[in-house]
């Protein structure tokens, strides 16, 4: 009897949406619709999914982000984007941007899997720094200090959520090596 609770899964590195657009509005709208605090505020609709990654190819496109996504097929189970920062004195530096991954897969370690990949391709890049932010008490903060991110301080009132409410944020950061 074959174990049918393993995924085989890909992880990759798209330069464009071309083939993974519907995917990918699938992945943002249950990952909203489900609580992430990723930049939205549910009920997210496919129109307003189709609106952001229409700005993500743009950036995509002039080299100014990185998106890695994890399939299984072709589905899109995950993602995470690098964000290059565009500014002379801070080359160095890149912003870790909507680590995503679909609810039905949550717990598996793809987020972690996701990060690992993210990190190798910032430090080909010969990044030094990566930052990020994430809800207070969001299960992502427990992840990022797993892999070696320092909280370096909250902001409070930082996001709307969906009832309404403003809430903290945490920022991140992690010195490459």
């Amino acid at each position: 009897m074959q174990d049918t609770s393993v995924v085989d899964t890909q992880i990759h590195k798209i330069s464009s949406l071309a083939g993974y657009q519907q995917s990918l509005n699938h992945l943002l709208v249950d990952s909203v619709n489900n609580g992430a605090s990723i930049g939205f505020i549910a009920p997210l609709t496919r129109a307003q999914a189709d609106h952001y990654w229409y700005s993500i190819e743009c950036d995509l496109l002039n080299d100014s982000r990185e998106l890695f996504v994890i399939t299984e097929g072709s589905e899109v189970i995950g993602a995470v984007q690098l964000s290059l920062c565009q500014k002379a004195n801070g080359a160095h530096r890149g912003e870790v941007e909507k680590l995503i991954v679909h609810s039905q897969y949550q717990g598996q370690g793809f987020a972690k899997q996701l990060m690992h990949t993210l990190e190798k391709s910032a430090l080909q890049q010969q990044l030094k720094l990566l930052v990020l932010d994430t809800r207070l008490g969001d299960i992502a903060s427990l992840l990022y200090e797993k892999l070696g991110y320092i909280e370096a301080g909250e902001i409070p009132q930082f996001a709307l959520s969906s009832s309404g409410e403003l809430q903290s944020t945490v920022l991140f950061y992690k010195l490459l090596k």
